[in-house]
């Protein structure tokens, strides 16, 4: 029975509208059938020089990657926050203490760390890109039901209607309807911590500066905008969020200013505020005969990394690479849906994925504490880390996404 479409992704957010634009645009994917499902389409781009609560920290890697979907291109230059360097430190010392650690574009060949970026604009981007728009059927609706059969899945949509998909891509993030339907369970945890954002405008300017200090409860982060405000996410417990989101602007600031120990002076809000709880959840499968996940759908991470949609990102990329490299041996187009294609993404995923989850729950865990030999042991860390060149450009590279198995379109320029 042929199938309505050979791909079918499921959530339109960032990732699975980036997974979606790549495989349209994919030469050896020319004759594959794509829709992406997706019941809220995304939404204008704020006007007036404002900017969304949403912002995400977009490495070079995902700039690549973004570029080959074609969607970096509608994303103008005044709405790019590039940041040149990184300050990092403990609550017992200072960002100009020894045990600070510091990165900087200055120790790389590249002329960033990276871009703050809207997540609202983004996604607008994605959607605006030539090879969705031309080559990606849009089903405006919501999932019901997947039924996997051996050669397709059968896909209830909520308004009753029902399709044939050659293969589903499950892109709909932490909660992943889609992801019980394959009867994929998750490990993880929630953490007793939740991140608080909103934009504040600091008396001193942030000079292109991602600025992060680890508290007790939690890393704050001032994220540097393009108009010289910063976009703050502050992790601390689920009480003090709900404390802090309620409290007076002039009272908020206040506790900031003591919480960031005034890195940046004095501060100001200048948006809204909102919150949401942080959790650890890790995919035991990433694939089925006829289904795989991509990004939060696979694995969701706290954010003092920065890692989230960037690790999505490379699910994209790794998944339409390896569905290339299928086709070029003679796989068949109803064979890219097959277990024996979908297990190597899997196995490369899931082990690159697994790596950055150790590494940003350790480093939360590590640092989210007030015990004084944990202390005594993050600092010395750090100073090994700002003053070994070795471990320090491990961390760049990472940071920017340029280490670990990485996609062609992310090793070449």
């Amino acid at each position: 029975m042929t199938p309505d479409f050979d791909i079918l992704i499921v959530g339109g957010g960032m990732v699975g509208a980036c997974a979606a634009a790549l495989l349209a645009q994919e030469p050896t994917l020319a004759d594959v059938r794509i829709a992406l499902l997706e019941a809220n389409p995304p939404l204008l781009p704020l006007e007036n020089g404002d900017v969304d609560l949403r912002v995400s920290a977009i490495s070079r890697a995902s700039e690549r990657i973004l570029s080959r979907a074609r969607a970096w291109e509608h994303l103008p230059a005044q709405h790019l926050s590039p940041y040149l360097r990184m300050a990092v430190w403990d609550a017992a010392s200072k960002p100009t203490d020894t045990s600070a650690l510091h990165f900087s574009a200055d120790e790389t060949s590249e002329p960033n760390l990276g871009y703050i970026v809207e997540n609202r604009r983004l996604q607008w981007a994605l959607f605006e890109s030539e090879p969705l728009r031309k080559q990606v059927t849009m089903l405006n609706a919501r999932l019901a039901n997947l039924e996997f059969e051996s050669d397709h899945v059968r896909v209830t949509l909520a308004d009753q209607r029902v399709l044939r998909a050659g293969l589903v891509l499950a892109a709909d993030g932490a909660a992943s309807p889609s992801r019980k339907f394959a009867g994929i369970e998750t490990a993880g945890w929630k953490y007793e911590q939740s991140a608080v954002v909103t934009h504040v405008q600091t008396e001193k300017p942030h000079c292109r500066t991602a600025w992060q200090r680890f508290t007790a409860t939690g890393p704050v982060a001032f994220l540097p905008l393009a108009d010289g405000r910063s976009s703050l996410v502050w992790t601390t417990s689920p009480e003090q969020a709900e404390r802090l989101v309620a409290a007076p602007a002039d009272e908020f600031a206040h506790e900031l200013e003591i919480a960031s120990d005034r890195v940046l002076g004095t501060v100001k809000v200048a948006a809204e505020r909102a919150r949401f709880p942080l959790q650890l959840a890790h995919a035991r499968n990433y694939t089925r005969s006829r289904f795989a996940l991509l990004g939060d759908a696979a694995h969701a991470v706290h954010p003092l990394a920065g890692q989230g949609v960037n690790l999505g990102f490379m699910d994209a990329a790794s998944l339409v690479e390896t569905f290339a490299a299928a086709r070029k041996q003679g796989a068949a187009l109803g064979e890219i849906g097959e277990t024996r294609v979908l297990r190597a993404y899997e196995r490369w995923r899931k082990s690159e994925n697994t790596i950055a989850l150790g590494l940003i729950d350790g480093i939360n865990k590590l640092f989210s504490n007030d015990n004084a030999l944990l202390g005594s042991v993050r600092r010395a860390g750090f100073a090994a880390v700002e003053h070994v060149p070795m471990i320090k450009r491990f961390f760049i590279l990472r940071a920017l996404g340029l280490s670990g198995e990485r996609p062609k379109m992310v090793a070449s320029r």
